[in-house]
């Protein structure tokens, strides 16, 4: 049996983060990361808008306003030092009705609240910005930028190898245990003995935690992001990035339109169940995940609170010139001919028994594992401070 002094399951950007933290802490230990597919960053880490997020919807002081303040920062300071490119080319939030407009002003005090640098623009300002978007007034975000994440993953993969450790691919974990002195692992490659294990499994988050004995007061429910590909419009067709006033009525923020680091443009995304925690495409079904979506008293709590926001998101799925309309709302140049689908994402979402959705990073631990259980946007800007958090979470 092959022995480690810590091992992270997952190969996304959170899991990559915390290898390189631990191997900060403890240089010489021998650190193994699992990845059950052929690459790491195939799931959230590469199926995401890829946004460096500036922190501004975030309660303050959760860890989601703290990791983002300093994971915007540190993301673009570990880009610089390594020439991963990116840009930073802001993001304005536009409010298309006055009802709209004042939720903009409280959103403008929460961003204030937070430390984030914001401009109040009226319908004029924001016009001359961005004469294709139509709005009532907006909220500028100077300092939101875009990078491809998955990019960022495989030159932490590289560090990690460069500085002793290993990551190895294909490897599933199917079980395992924990005793006195450390975990056992079970995977498709063998056992695997380790002082600690770190759990940033995603997906498989609450499954995982269930395996070593965690706390699982929570069921991740597993949620479609779709997206489209704008085709034939102008490249400069906005110079930002372009988000809605979110609707407390919903729970996720709301289709966008995002510049992309290879040129273009992506809407999206919006959200809808899925019926696989794997299944990106449409139609997509898994027996095990559904039953454990239905058969959790959490989701139809979820699902009655947002009954109508659940029906719309369901329709635009279905129909495209409701999707549409949403972008249009903002964008109306863009029209039915000019969607594309593009690379669909599935976001791992804890839910509460009692129906709500879990709002911030979560994190379970018993004697010898650490189990990263909600890990929702802004994981990705915020996965250095992430990584540190846990590093001292399990060393010290």
């Amino acid at each position: 049996m092959e022995c480690f002094d810590v091992v992270i399951v997952g190969g996304g950007i959170v899991g990559l983060a915390t290898a390189l933290d631990v191997q900060r802490r403890q240089p010489g230990a021998r650190v193994l990361v699992l990845e059950k597919e052929a690459q790491i960053a195939l799931h959230q880490t590469g199926r995401n808008s890829g946004v460096i997020h500036a922190g501004v919807y975030y309660t303050p002081g959760s860890l989601k306003a703290r990791f983002c303040a300093e994971g915007r920062s540190r993301m673009r300071a570990y880009c610089d030092t390594r020439d991963i490119p990116y840009r930073v080319c802001g993001k304005l939030i536009v409010a298309v009705n006055a009802q709209e407009r004042d939720r903009l002003e409280a959103l403008g005090t929460r961003a204030h609240e937070n430390g984030i640098k914001i401009e109040r623009l009226s319908r004029a300002e924001a016009r001359k910005l961005e004469p294709a978007i139509h709005s009532a007034g907006a909220l500028l975000s100077p300092s939101t930028g875009i990078v491809d994440f998955a990019k960022v993953a495989h030159r932490m993969a590289m560090e990690i190898i460069e500085a002793g450790g290993e990551i190895r691919t294909g490897t599933c974990v199917t079980g395992g245990s924990e005793a006195e002195a450390g975990v056992t692992l079970e995977t498709s490659r063998g056992r695997i003995a380790a002082g600690k294990a770190v759990f940033c499994a995603g997906l498989w988050a609450d499954r995982m935690a269930r395996q070593f004995g965690a706390e699982v007061d929570f069921r991740i429910i597993p949620f479609r992001g779709e997206y489209f590909r704008i085709r034939n419009q102008n490249e400069n067709l906005v110079r930002h990035l372009i988000y809605p006033v979110p609707d407390p009525a919903r729970p996720f923020l709301g289709v966008h339109l995002t510049r992309k680091m290879d040129g273009g443009f992506t809407v999206g995304p919006n959200a809808v169940l899925a019926f696989s925690r794997e299944g990106y495409e449409r139609g997509a079904f898994n027996m095990r995940d559904l039953a454990s979506t239905i058969g959790y008293p959490g989701f139809w709590r979820l699902l009655k609170s947002n009954a109508s926001s659940a029906m719309s998101e369901l329709s635009a799925s279905m129909l495209r010139r409701l999707y549409l309309k949403r972008v249009q709302a903002y964008c109306p140049t863009i029209e039915p001919g000019d969607l594309e689908r593009y690379r669909p994402g599935i976001r791992a979402q804890a839910v509460w028994r009692d129906g709500r959705m879990v709002e911030d990073f979560l994190f379970r631990e018993t004697r010898h594992t650490l189990h990263v259980c909600n890990a929702p946007s802004p994981a990705a800007t915020s996965a250095l401070p992430i990584g540190e958090h846990i590093g001292k979470r399990l060393i010290g």
